[in-house]
């Protein structure tokens, strides 16, 4: 499982560093050379936007592992984009 946690730091003020969001990615496919992921994402509520705590789930489906953590790492947000949050 790979987990992404997003950090806010105003203005580089390490004392004032919160949780904003994370992302935790799960191998559905016993880590074959084509895999498929689970997403699970978890967001903190967004003052400057009025939206409120969530959650997602998605799958990014036939990725090839041989790649970089990035592809998986953007493809993985470019499907959470897509999703629908359920308020926390």
């Amino acid at each position: 499982m790979l987990v992404v946690t997003i950090e806010l730091v105003p203005g580089g003020f390490e004392p004032m560093r919160r949780t904003i969001g994370s992302i935790r990615i799960s191998n559905e496919t016993d880590l074959a050379k084509v895999s498929n992921y689970r997403i699970v994402a978890q967001e903190a509520a967004n003052r400057l936007t009025g939206d409120p705590a969530g959650i997602a789930e998605c799958m990014v489906r036939d990725h090839p592992r041989q790649q970089r953590v990035w592809a998986l790492l953007q493809k993985a947000c470019e499907e959470l984009m897509k999703a629908d949050f359920v308020e926390l």
